[in-house]
């Protein structure tokens, strides 16, 4: 069965025009399931079609609104084991719904409609609007790695299996849900089609500051959340401590010690490395931390002076035909991704251990999760006490 998930703010006008062509498009067993936030008189229209078509539930929330939240709430009572989820605003062709159905009964755990496959159009989106969205995808894909081989992360439009999304403790704030299970889901497969974003037929649009604001706080607590991502930024936020030690000591050896500048380089240099190391031991990887301490010392040493000739070879490769700065940004790029990926597989090669918060999720989890929860309908056709 599929589960449609449509969060609705105020789509008076929209929503009965979307019940029509849902129905029109899809010919497989489903249900439409609308978790509704409306001020207006959305969820009286919503009863009168919940009424009509038997396929329609709708869940009112008072004193509660937020995209995210609400399609969570959909998944939680949806009883299908195919998961859409799309706007009520019609930008969403409801019409592409079979295509996604489709590829998960080849296999896909995750199929999103994309903008920017072959075929995909933004042409709905103003702008300004296209600015926006384009900044929110490169700051999603930029921090997160799950993230990056999708090209439309932050699409509303898309279809999970329920296994995806079951036991995941999902906490979404504002409009991107997509990212998060991209980030915290359980799949192997994620297929993207072609699909026409349209222009809004009616209403407003619910973006505004509030809502991006929110989607930056839901990006740092992601990272946060990822220990993949989380290390990573760590390790880069060191790697720039490490610029301001290397500095502050070579200008008071140079300038209050009056040391020998190449002395003065060295030893700023060593100083540099031994706080980057400290640091990476004590927070990058504290729950990695595998075998004694100067072993992790003496492998991190031989990564980091692996990374310096790294540097340097490709500098002495690319300089020529390259300006200087440009040559020096990819070889220090180089450097760092060098020496990233030999720490985490050499350095500490500890296995991991759940700190106190994971170990608290986990019984959290373990201890109730999520079940569908059928809503039953009242005579009016909407869920009991809405």
């Amino acid at each position: 069965m599929l589960s449609i998930v449509v969060p609705t703010y105020n789509e008076r006008d929209n929503v009965e025009q979307l019940v029509e062509r849902i129905t029109a498009a899809v010919h497989v067993p489903f249900e439409i399931v609308f978790v509704d936030d409306s001020r207006d008189d959305t969820p009286q229209i919503l009863a009168r079609l919940a009424a009509k078509y038997p396929q329609v539930r709708f869940l009112h929330r008072e004193g509660e609104r937020g995209l995210g939240s609400a399609v969570v709430t959909g998944f939680r009572i949806a009883r299908g084991d195919l998961l859409a989820v799309m706007d009520a605003d019609l930008q969403h062709p409801p019409e592409k719904l079979m295509d996604l159905v489709r590829e998960a009964e080849r296999g896909a755990d995750i199929v999103i409609p994309s903008r920017f496959v072959p075929g995909g159009s933004d042409g709905g989106l103003s702008p300004s609007r296209k600015l926006v969205s384009w900044t929110a995808r490169w700051m999603a894909r930029a921090l997160l790695r799950r993230v990056r081989p999708v090209t439309d992360p932050t699409s509303g439009f898309f279809l999970v299996r329920r296994r995806v999304v079951e036991g995941v403790e999902l906490s979404p704030i504002g409009w991107k849900i997509l990212i998060e299970v991209l980030v915290k889901g359980r799949y192997e497969r994620v297929v993207e089609i072609p699909y026409a974003f349209e222009a809004r037929a009616a209403g407003e649009s619910k973006m505004g500051l509030r809502e991006q604001w929110e989607y930056l706080v839901h990006l740092v607590r992601l990272v946060a959340s990822s220990p993949e991502d989380r290390r990573f930024w760590l390790y880069c936020l060191v790697g720039a401590s490490g610029v301001v030690v290397n500095f502050t000591i070579y200008w008071m050896l140079v300038n209050l010690a009056h040391l020998y500048v190449p002395l003065a380089g060295a030893l700023a240099a060593l100083a540099a490395m031994t706080s980057n190391f400290i640091l990476n031991d004590r927070f990058t990887w504290r729950d990695a931390r595998g075998g004694r301490l100067h072993v992790r010392a003496s492998r991190f040493l031989v990564v980091s002076a692996t990374g310096v000739l790294i540097s340097a070879g490709i500098l002495e490769l690319i300089h020529r035909g390259v300006h200087y700065l440009l040559a020096n940004l990819i070889a220090s790029g180089a450097a760092v991704w060098w020496n990233f990926t030999l720490n985490n597989r050499w350095t500490w090669a500890g296995r991991p251990q759940p700190g106190r918060a994971q170990r608290a999720a986990a019984a959290r989890i373990a201890s109730r999760l999520p079940q569908p929860e059928p809503v039953r309908r009242s005579q009016s056709g909407s869920a009991p006490g809405h």
